[in-house]
């Protein structure tokens, strides 16, 4: 029987993001995101709902993290659900949680200051230098786009 563990989260980070290093020098970042969904009760109220999700990158994809984004800016991961479990050494009480590691990162929206328009994408096992050059998506009327010919907008969802 086939198994799935994929993850598709859009939203805010509520801190900024905690790089270390293992021994060995790779990079780690532990980060935290809230995804906030709005829904209408019984009665027609509006209700938002929050949940938070802590969020760990490796390798580039965690040093992007640190130079680039910050609490409050909007991010998109893709990853997977890693279940952990551990003994509290205070209370001596067993824990445990779901996090999501991420196999790939998107930056959505500006970063308030300016600097390079529409979502960056960071996936570690992509080189650059091998991709192909992006093509040119058709625009109505059959004709290419200028890739500045789009207003990009932070409430624009880059897929």
């Amino acid at each position: 029987m086939a198994n799935v563990n994929k993850v598709m989260l859009l939203g805010n980070l509520t801190r900024d993001p905690e790089v270390r290093y293992t021994p060995k020098g790779t990079a780690v970042c532990d980060m935290g995101m809230a995804i906030n969904r709005v829904r209408t009760g019984d009665t027609g109220e509006r209700i938002e709902e929050t949940t938070y999700v802590d969020v760990t990158l490796w390798g580039r994809q965690a040093e992007l993290a640190q130079q680039y984004l910050a609490k409050g800016r909007q991010v998109f991961i893709e990853g997977r659900l890693q279940f952990e479990q551990w003994e509290d050494k205070q209370s001596g009480q067993k824990r445990s949680r779901l996090r999501v590691v991420s196999e790939n990162m998107q930056f959505v929206g500006g970063n308030g200051g300016g600097g390079a328009k529409g979502p960056v994408s960071a996936r570690p096992e992509s080189d650059p230098q091998k991709s192909p050059p992006p093509q040119q998506q058709p625009v109505q009327g059959g004709a290419a786009a200028a890739p500045d010919a789009f207003d990009n907008d932070e409430d624009d969802i880059p897929f």
